[in-house]
Parts: structure tokens; C-alpha cells; sequence
């Protein structure tokens, strides 16, 4: 049975990545600058937090793939590399304490913590990518703090509600392994 849980887990976690890896191409995309946001480009790599932090790791470091393919700008592509960050942090966070999810307020809190995680790995990123290229501003702040900062925030609690959502769904479909635990109701 263990067995058939791994070569599930790695089906799951490649077609998790060939997803994360379309949806850039396809999804609406807004874009102005290093500020983007493509709907649902995180779900996911949200489902495998869910499901585990290996396949957490591998999924949020493969659809990085579908950012380049789209011929975005390299800090872009560098945000959606960042993804790793959180998705790591979060995949742990729920391999330690499974039933968090269990409960609307930790539920709320986990996806606001994720997403605050998120927001300043893009952050970071974004400065420093801006920094060595001598691209600072006076519109800094408000594309890099208030746009991607406060954007993923946004962003990120979106596409949680959106992964959530698709998580329960496919928990009635297929018996997946996974460190986090949900009410089915």
C-alpha cells in the first residue's frame, strides 16, 4: 500500500506540475512592470503544500517553468521562483500540524501567514533584482511595496480560497495522500 501511495503521490505531484506549468501560458494575466498577477497561477502549488513538502518543493520549483515559457521579465520569473519559500515553509507547517486546517481561524491564519510569507519573498526578490541592475525609482514604494507586496497578499489569499476549494473537491474523487486535513463541509 505504501508503494501504491508514492507512485500516487508522484502522478499527482506531475500533474500538478504540468498544470502549474500551463496556467501562465493560458490564465488572464495582468501585468504592468514587475507587477503581475496570473489568476490561479499558485492553486498548484498550494495542493502540494497540502499534500507534502517534497512534492511541495518540486511543484513550486518546476511551474517556474511556465513563467519562462511565457517570456516574461527575468524579475517575474524570479517571483514565481520565490514560490519555493512558501510553499516550503507551509508544506512544514502542515506535515508538524495537520488538523490546522481544520478550523475556519486556522485556517484564515494559515493562508494570511502563507500569504505575508509570499509577499515578502516577492518583495525581496523584486528589491534586490532592482538594486543590482541600478533600477531604483521614485515610484519604488509604491510598485514594489504596495503592488506586489499588497497585490500578493491579495493575490495569495485568492488562489488559497481557490486551491481550497479544488483540494476538497478532488479529496471526494481520488484518495490522496497529504499532511493537511480539512472538514468536508
Amino acid at each position: 500500500m505504501k508503494q501504491q501511495n508514492k507512485v500516487l503521490s508522484m502522478t499527482i505531484a506531475a500533474m500538478l506540475c504540468a498544470i502549474g506549468i500551463m496556467i501562465p501560458m493560458v490564465a488572464p494575466r495582468f501585468q504592468a512592470g514587475p507587477i503581475s498577477f496570473t489568476l490561479a497561477s499558485h492553486v498548484p502549488i498550494l495542493i502540494a503544500m497540502f499534500i507534502s513538502p517534497m512534492i511541495a518543493i518540486s511543484v513550486s520549483l518546476v511551474t517556474t517553468i511556465g513563467f519562462v515559457f511565457t517570456g516574461v521579465p527575468p524579475e517575474i520569473v524570479l517571483r514565481a521562483l520565490t514560490h519555493v519559500i512558501f510553499a516550503t515553509i507551509g508544506a512544514f507547517i502542515l506535515k508538524k500540524n495537520g488538523n490546522i486546517l481544520l478550523s475556519v481561524k486556522g485556517t484564515t491564519l494559515f493562508a494570511l501567514f502563507i500569504a505575508v510569507v509570499h509577499a515578502v519573498a516577492e518583495v525581496l526578490i523584486v528589491t534586490f533584482y532592482y538594486w543590482i541592475n541600478g533600477m531604483f525609482t521614485e515610484t519604488f514604494f509604491t510598485v514594489v511595496i504596495i503592488g506586489i507586496g499588497l497585490g500578493t497578499i491579495i493575490h495569495s489569499l485568492v488562489d488559497f480560497s481557490l486551491a481550497v476549494l479544488v483540494w476538497k473537491t478532488l479529496k471526494h474523487v481520488i484518495k490522496i495522500p497529504s499532511n493537511a486535513r480539512m472538514k468536508s463541509k
